[in-house]
């Protein structure tokens, strides 16, 4: 007899209280961020002179992922915003993914978008259609219709197509673009290079103060998994689990991030398994799924080449371990007989070049220039930053599916 539709779904969790707790785009409460207070002090300080109405410093913000460099940076946004109300000035602030919206066009849009109250300016910012200069024109107009101070929070700032936004923001005051209304520029990234590559006039201009989060420590981690263990009901999570996995992350990498997505698919395998209770030996499978879902959506779009060259260094990660890197050449020769085993025409030794440096983009793999002396010449090593068993596996999924 089939089974009706009351039979399929569990109408009460045993194993979650309040599950949001524990997703990556949660924002928490003040009392939860833990970890950054001097960091969180010094963002203040910085932004400070926005609070009265007069402009706030442009910042740089660098550090690996889940660091809580975003968390952060929002949190002194918000309560920004909230104190410079209680001094009669009006503030706000726009928040950019720029790993989304990557060209200037994008970016101005969103930021317009996000800070516009059409009943008040009666100005239309359409998702698409008008040139960039015009949505600056709109831009420019909703700030000094509607505030005093602005903050403009631009996360991966590195993932921009180009530096133009940067410069049109940080120097719209100097410019003359804004009468009334003073702007400040958050930028993020999670490479600490980032600068190297920027226009000297913009970084004149965006680097008034730079901060670096260092990656969190093993009690850091538990704390801010404890902060947040009310996502569970009442007894359901063992003593041993948050302590073994705040120790797996802060000796893998240090990521407030994955440390939460170790902690939630532990509770996930809890329920799977119709266990009672969240057990330590769920946080080691959950370690596995986590960097095996993280690396999946790292790669999830890219071409069958592009997968052919990240194997082909899986493979030598694996069968040289001990080995800090390897070279673009040696990379290229397992990748032509990767390719003859798919049946696949190889691609140049200078394209393969090119997708290495995308994964290096993409923080998949690290990439490091070597002086081989007069005889050589200089040369790339490239090593993997994933584990080299879940970037098989994953690989292999893929081209399988």
């Amino acid at each position: 007899m089939p089974s009706s539709g009351d039979d399929l779904f569990t109408r009460e969790d045993p194993i979650f209280e309040n599950k949001e707790l524990l997703e990556i785009n949660h924002l928490p409460e003040e009392g939860r961020i833990v970890g950054r207070d001097d960091e969180i002090s010094d963002l203040a300080n910085a932004v400070n002179p926005a609070i009265f109405g007069q402009s706030p410093s442009n910042l740089l913000i660098y550090g690996k992922t889940g660091t809580g460099k975003s968390l952060c940076a929002k949190h002194i946004s918000a309560q920004l915003v909230r104190v410079a109300k209680e001094e009669g000035v009006t503030a706000k602030f726009a928040y950019v993914d720029c790993a989304q919206d990557n060209t200037e066009t994008q970016a101005v849009q969103t930021i317009a978008d996000s800070l516009n109250d059409p009943e008040v300016t009666t100005i239309k910012i359409p998702d698409k259609g008008l040139s960039t200069s015009t949505y600056y024109k709109r831009l420019w107009k909703v700030l000094d219709s509607q505030y005093d101070v602005v903050l403009v929070i631009l996360d991966e700032v590195d993932k921009l197509d180009d530096d133009d936004i940067l410069m049109q923001l940080s120097r719209a005051g100097e410019a003359g673009k804004l009468t009334d209304c003073k702007i400040g520029v958050i930028g993020i990234s999670n490479k600490i290079k980032y600068k190297d590559r920027m226009d000297e006039r913009v970084k004149s201009s965006l680097c008034e103060r730079e901060f670096v989060f260092p990656p969190y420590d093993a009690n850091q981690l538990r704390d801010i998994m404890q902060a947040r263990s009310d996502a569970f009901k009442n007894g359901v999570l063992e003593p041993s689990v948050i302590p073994r996995a705040a120790a797996l992350a802060a000796r893998e990498h240090g990521d407030a991030r994955k440390a939460i997505d170790i902690l939630r698919y532990a509770g996930e395998i809890a329920q799977s398994n119709g266990s009672k209770t969240v057990r330590e030996e769920f946080v080691v499978q959950a370690r596995e799924r986590a960097e095996t879902d993280r690396f999946r959506e790292l790669i999830r779009g890219s071409t069958p080449h592009s997968r052919y060259v990240l194997q082909a260094l899986a493979v030598l990660s694996l069968n040289r371990p001990d080995e800090d890197g390897f070279r673009t050449t040696k990379i290229f020769d397992v990748y032509e007989e990767i390719c003859r085993q798919e049946g696949s025409d190889t691609l140049s030794l200078r394209r393969v070049r090119d997708l290495l440096k995308e994964h290096a983009f993409l923080d998949i793999i690290e990439q490091s220039r070597h002086s081989g002396g007069s005889a050589e010449g200089s040369y790339t090593e490239h090593q993997l930053l994933e584990d080299p068993d879940v970037v098989r596996k994953v690989l292999v999924e893929t081209d399988e599916a």
